[in-house]
C-alpha cells in the first residue's frame, strides 16, 4: 500500500497527485544564459532576496524533459511520471550569499506540478518541447556533436513565451561553469488564505532552499545561444527580455529530493 502524500488522500493512496519523497530525476536539458535589464530581474524577487551586484541582471533559461521515479518504479508508468518543464533562474544574494530564484515555471503535468509547488517552484501549465537526440543516424536524430542544432519552446495559453536555440560547438570538461551548477535555488512557498478578512495572511509563507541530493551534470556540449521571450496577453516573463544573450548548453542531469531548508517562516 502506497502512503497517503498529497491530495486526493485517497484510502490506499494511489490516487494521490504525487507519491512521497524521496523523489529521483534524470532529464535532458537546453540550457541559455542571458541577461535581463537588472530593475526587471530585482523585481521578480521576494523579500529577502537581492540582485547579486557581482553579477546584476544574470540568468539562465531552462528547457528539460524529465524521468521521473520515486520508490515504486514510477518510471514504469511513462504516461503518469514523464514530462517537459521550462523555467527562469535569476542570480540573487541570501545573507550575503549566491543563490537563484525561480519567478516562472512551467509544466506540462500534474504530478510534476504538485511536486514543485510543495517545493517553492510556482508551477503553472503549459506546453514544452525541445530536440531530442537519438543513437540511429538520421537527419532527425540531432546527434550530440560539433554543428548540432537544437531549439525548444515553451507556451501557456495559446501563446508562445519563451524560445531557444544552442548550436553545439565543443563538449564542457568543467561543469562547475554552468550557472545550475554552483547556486542553490532559493523558492518561495507561499498559500493564501480565502476566508474573509485573511486574504493578506497566508496559511503558507516560507523561504526556502532547494536540497538536491546525488546531483550530477554529464555529456554537457556548449555553444552558440539564442534566446527570446515574445509579449503575451496577460504575461510578464518578456519583461524578463534578454538585453543580452551568453552561452547555450545542451546536457543531461540528475538528481534526488528528500528534504527542504526553510530559511525565513513569514507564516505568522
Amino acid at each position: 500500500m502506497q502512503k497517503q502524500f498529497t491530495i486526493p488522500l485517497s484510502p490506499r493512496g494511489l490516487s494521490s497527485i504525487a507519491p512521497p519523497p524521496p523523489w529521483h530525476y534524470s532529464g535532458d536539458f537546453l540550457l541559455v544564459e542571458f541577461w535581463a535589464d537588472p530593475a526587471a530581474a530585482a523585481a521578480v524577487l521576494p523579500k529577502g532576496l537581492s540582485i547579486d551586484p557581482a553579477s546584476p541582471g544574470h540568468a539562465t533559461a531552462l528547457f528539460i524533459d524529465w524521468q521521473f521515479t520515486a520508490q515504486d518504479d514510477e518510471l514504469l508508468d511513462p504516461a503518469r511520471y514523464q514530462y517537459r518543464e521550462f523555467f527562469i533562474l535569476i542570480d540573487a544574494l541570501y545573507d550575503g550569499k549566491p543563490v537563484s530564484y525561480c519567478p516562472y515555471i512551467f509544466v506540462d503535468n500534474d504530478s510534476a506540478m504538485m511536486r514543485g509547488l510543495i517545493q517553492g517552484f510556482p508551477k503553472r501549465y503549459g506546453q514544452v518541447y525541445q530536440t531530442r537526440s537519438f543513437a540511429a543516424r538520421s537527419p532527425a536524430a540531432a546527434p550530440v556533436a560539433a554543428g548540432t542544432r537544437f531549439a525548444a519552446t515553451a507556451s501557456a495559453s495559446g501563446q508562445r513565451l519563451a524560445r531557444a536555440e544552442v548550436k553545439l560547438e565543443q563538449a564542457v570538461a568543467d561543469v562547475s561553469k554552468l550557472g545550475i551548477a554552483g547556486r542553490p535555488v532559493v523558492n518561495l512557498r507561499y498559500f493564501p488564505r480565502l476566508a474573509a478578512g485573511e486574504h493578506q495572511t497566508p496559511a503558507v509563507n516560507e523561504l526556502v532552499m532547494s536540497i538536491m541530493d546525488n546531483a550530477q551534470i554529464a555529456d554537457v556540449w556548449s555553444g552558440e545561444g539564442k534566446l527570446s521571450f515574445p509579449l503575451a496577453e496577460g504575461e510578464e516573463i518578456s519583461d524578463l527580455q534578454p538585453v543580452r544573450v551568453g552561452a547555450g548548453f545542451r546536457g543531461s542531469m540528475a538528481y534526488s529530493v528528500t528534504d527542504l531548508k526553510t530559511l525565513v517562516d513569514n507564516t505568522k
